[in-house]
């Protein structure tokens, strides 16, 4: 049988698609070149923003229309182009039941509704119930129809989260938010946080070495917020600095093929000295870190509650750029946020002016159902967002070529990944700081780190010449 994933949203997300798509693996399942050709399709689902939930539902649209022809409904319609390879699958291997399985954080937000709105889903797995996976891959080769999910009490980690043939790979270490940003609908799909027992982690880490990982990154929703208890650390507790030594001494100890450590989102409140200080001195530990300012006044980050300061903030900045040689810092900027006046906005403005983020994700306000900022006094038209988030846009824009030219010249780590789509004669690896760079090579150099120079650019990324 076979199967095929749709993923939107978050790098967690593509985690946990990944974990589940193990279960199928072991379970002698393939993945279906084409969605249309599938046995069972899984969308796994975003709910920060509603535009993300808007293309689900136009998705489950088309399937319904696929699943019409799978099945053999009346009103089928199957002279649509795109269709087509539902009509010729159902012409060659005649009525075969097409599964839908809805997940993920729009799933556990619509539990309760949107198998009812949208009856071509058979399955709806919440945040948590994908450990039932099982159940639903069962009914599905036994061909009964779908049934409701039952949700467990608490989160369970994957033990995997391995992405097949994969160079780089993600790996869960803490779920959940705790921080209740005004704006924000993750502590309400995702729950409180919970943080992954290290025993597991490291076993993780193991599987992966002997696939050959080369880099890793550590997620959670608020990854430097772990804290996990440990008999072998001081007084009893494991924090998340402590955590990446404990790995980094792990992997030294192993001779693992791991070598690069990355980890995210951070938010600035747990980006502690001892953090930095962690940084600093391990080899392993990347220098590319996304941290999400949101804002760039006090104000508006206190009706926020983000628990820091636009000062708190740039100290951060100037801590990290003093103790770790060649950090780059991408960021979360959001515009429009209910009440901001102009001049609010303007600080935006200078406080990027001021820090100069190598990038960020920029987009304005919107309100999600449930999150007490969508009750907010002073929402502001969407026109005016629209038009700061223009003015932010550009602006990055300016600091992203103004930092990525004062590379040129530089020499650097790259961990080759892929062919380039542009030119076949070239690879595209990325380095420490999560930058892209194509280069000549040999194909037999993916998945090995190579010495590159930076010469030049190709819209934002860098064009490298490998060093003998």
């Amino acid at each position: 049988m076979t199967y095929f994933f749709e993923t939107y949203g978050c790098e967690m997300n593509i985690a946990e698609s990944a974990a589940v798509e193990q279960l199928f693996i072991s379970r002698g399942w393939t993945k279906a070149s084409e969605p249309e050709l599938a046995d069972m399709v899984v969308i796994n689902t975003c709910s920060v923003r509603g535009s993300a939930e808007n293309r689900i539902f136009g998705r489950l649209g088309y399937y319904s229309g696929v699943k019409k022809i799978r099945h053999k409904e009346p009103g089928a319609k199957t002279r649509l182009e795109e269709m087509q390879p539902a009509v010729k699958y159902v012409e060659e291997k005649g009525v075969v039941p097409f599964y839908v399985v809805l997940m993920g954080c729009m799933a556990e937000r619509l539990l309760d509704s949107v198998k009812k709105d949208y009856p071509v889903i058979d399955f709806v797995v919440g945040t948590f119930g994908k450990s039932k996976f099982g159940e639903i891959i069962t009914a599905a080769e036994e061909h009964k129809k779908g049934f409701k999910i039952e949700e467990d009490s608490e989160y369970t980690f994957p033990k995997i989260s391995y992405e097949q043939q994969s160079f780089s790979t993600f790996v869960p270490i803490m779920h959940g938010c705790n921080n209740f940003c005004t704006y924000c609908i993750v502590p309400y799909v995702r729950g409180r946080e919970v943080s992954r027992p290290v025993e597991q982690i490291l076993a993780e880490i193991d599987f992966l070495s002997a696939r050959g990982v080369k880099e890793i990154t550590l997620l959670g929703q608020n990854v430097n917020a772990y804290r996990c208890k440990d008999e072998t650390a001081e007084g009893g507790e494991l924090n998340f600095p402590k955590l990446l030594k404990k790995i980094s001494l792990h992997l030294d100890k192993t001779a693992s093929s791991i070598k690069w450590i990355r980890f995210e989102s951070s938010n600035p409140n747990d980006f502690s000295d001892e953090l930095i200080q962690v940084i600093a001195e391990d080899s392993h530990i990347c220098r590319g870190f996304h941290i999400a300012a949101q804002h760039g006044n006090s104000e508006i980050l206190r009706r926020m509650n983000r628990k820091n300061t636009r000062e708190d903030f740039i100290e951060l900045v100037k801590k990290l750029r003093r103790e770790v040689p060649d950090v780059e810092i991408i960021t979360d900027l959001m515009v429009g946020f209910p009440g901001e006046t102009e001049e609010q906005f303007e600080d935006i403005l200078s406080f990027m002016e001021e820090i100069k983020f190598e990038s960020a994700f920029m987009y304005y306000y919107n309100p999600r159902e449930g999150t007490p900022a969508a009750k907010f006094d002073g929402q502001i038209d969407l026109a005016v967002k629209k038009e700061r988030l223009k003015k932010v846009i550009d602006l990055q824009l300016k600091h992203t070529a103004q930092v990525m030219n004062q590379r040129i010249g530089k020499t650097v780590t790259v961990l080759a990944d892929i062919v380039s789509r542009d030119d076949e004669t070239e690879l595209l690896g990325k380095t420490e700081q999560n930058e892209r760079v194509a280069f000549k090579a040999e194909k037999k150099l993916i998945g090995s780190f190579v010495t590159v120079k930076l010469v030049g650019l190709s819209g934002n990324t860098f064009k490298g010449e490998i060093v003998q």
